[in-house]
């Protein structure tokens, strides 16, 4: 195996760039392009090709807007349902039916990030719309998104945390395919006027609790992975008075009262199908094979190893760069390793000795393997083989109220100082607003954007 194989599960419905590449070439060019008209058109014309990718799917939506909202609530009702029918199925001695292992719940969280990093991004431009009561609750979803400028409470800030302590690499290998949904999130935050209805239609429907959400955190705890992101989506998502009730506020608040409401609701049912392209999270989960991942990592490894170990130590005629000189001879190279007992399946990985060469602060290859290529490894080896404790218990994120202290050092927070100063409060927002982008509110001068913009609109207002 030469890379990582396409995912198993493929999307019903192809987006229409689908040559290698594009797709995260289009989100890494709206996450940085500084040129703000080259950044809306590309917004556009992305967008424009996405739409109509998503004509072609279903539409669940009611079709009366004053329906929306026992639609939501019949939505939640179902959910709460299967989730509680899920747990009766777990207390009842049932598996896992997400994750087997937790270099699973590790491939998942990896394949979902470039959408996570850009968690709440299709709401970016409408912040302009700050004085107009109608937008209140997408802007307070969004300042929230934003964790209100707190870093304990900044979804992007705390999804970073989760990949940081877990050693998840930085997505140089994900298929193209992962950064479709975070793509879509960022073009719609450029056009945010030009494409409204297609915005709200989008919040309507990604702001519903989805059921993977309840079952991944509670899986991801019983595996020792804090599960507070997903928690958090859990509880301001709700119904009642959380980001899913705005969202069908929204809609009601700016439907046009003259305009075309017909092509208004058209376009809003449109946005809301642009959540079902790409593949969706239960499509991740499924697409999982251990070993598929575990020799597409090794293969990732191979050019860096293939010349660095010395000759003496040889498996079955060969030695390990021998083994590692061609990326077809890595599953030989595992079983090789097997045959001699370097590797014992099936048992507790602690009796293998590849793994004590690679485990601990002596380990002759400490540091070679991250947390993540490593609990791939231990999962492969233990097979079917488990620790007669449960995993460990997490510590799950707490909510911090307290205003975090400015680094007066940093260069941007000290630019945004100099930028702000001697400017009336509508001149500030102004200047403030960039700051609130994707790629820049989880930084220490953005969180301080944040939190002055969320002033002065309660100051003005």
């Amino acid at each position: 195996m030469t890379a990582l194989t396409t995912l198993a599960s493929k999307p019903t419905h192809e987006h229409s760039m689908s040559q290698p590449g594009s797709i995260r070439q289009i989100y890494e060019q709206l996450l940085l392009e500084d040129d703000a008209e080259q950044r809306r058109s590309l917004a556009e014309t992305f967008l424009r090709a996405q739409l109509q990718q998503a004509e072609d799917l279903p539409n669940d939506l009611p079709r009366e807007p004053t329906a929306l909202q026992d639609w939501v609530r019949e939505h939640c009702t179902d959910v709460a349902r299967q989730y509680a029918d899920y747990l009766q199925q777990r207390k009842a001695g049932g598996p896992r039916q997400y994750f087997s292992t937790k270099s699973h719940a590790l491939f998942f969280l990896q394949a979902v990030a470039p959408t996570k990093l850009v968690d709440g991004a299709w709401l970016y431009g409408l912040l302009q719309h700050w004085r107009d009561p109608r937008f209140e609750g997408l802007i307070c979803t969004y300042l929230e998104e934003l964790g209100d400028g707190n870093p304990a409470q900044n979804h992007v800030a705390i999804y970073r945390r989760l990949l940081a302590e877990h050693g998840l690499p930085n997505g140089d290998h994900l298929d193209d395919e992962h950064y479709l949904q975070g793509a879509l999130q960022l073009a719609l935050g450029y056009c945010g006027d030009e494409f409204l209805p297609e915005v709200i239609g989008y919040n309507l429907g990604y702001e519903q609790l989805p059921l993977h959400l309840l079952i991944s955190a509670y899986e991801l705890s019983e595996l020792g992975i804090d599960p507070y992101y997903f928690t958090l989506h859990v509880t301001i998502d709700n119904a009642s008075t959380g980001h899913a009730q705005k969202a069908v506020q929204a809609v009601l608040q700016l439907l046009p009262i003259t305009g075309d409401q017909d092509d208004f609701l058209r376009r809003v049912a449109l946005g809301y199908r642009l959540n079902d392209l790409g593949q969706g999270s239960r499509a991740i989960i499924e697409s999982f094979e251990l070993e598929r991942e575990l020799l597409a990592m090794l293969e990732r490894k191979r050019p860096f190893g293939q010349h660095m170990h010395s000759d003496y130590c040889r498996f079955e005629g060969q030695t390990v760069n021998q083994w590692l000189s061609s990326p077809e001879q890595l599953p030989g190279f595992l079983a090789a390793m097997e045959n001699k007992g370097w590797i014992k399946r099936q048992q507790n990985p602690q009796d293998s000795r590849f793994w004590q060469l690679i485990d601990g602060d002596g380990a002759a290859m400490f540091g070679v393997f991250s947390p993540y290529e490593k609990q791939l490894l231990h999962d492969w080896i233990a097979g079917d083989w488990k620790p007669e404790r449960s995993a460990p218990s997490v510590r799950r994120g707490a909510s911090v109220t307290v205003e975090p202290a400015v680094p007066d050092n940093d260069p941007d927070v000290q630019a945004l100082k100099a930028a702000l100063k001697g400017l009336a409060a509508h001149e500030q927002i102004s200047v403030l607003i960039p700051w609130l982008s994707a790629h820049r509110h989880a930084h220490p001068a953005g969180l301080m954007a944040t939190r002055r913009f969320i002033e002065l609109r309660s100051s003005i207002g």
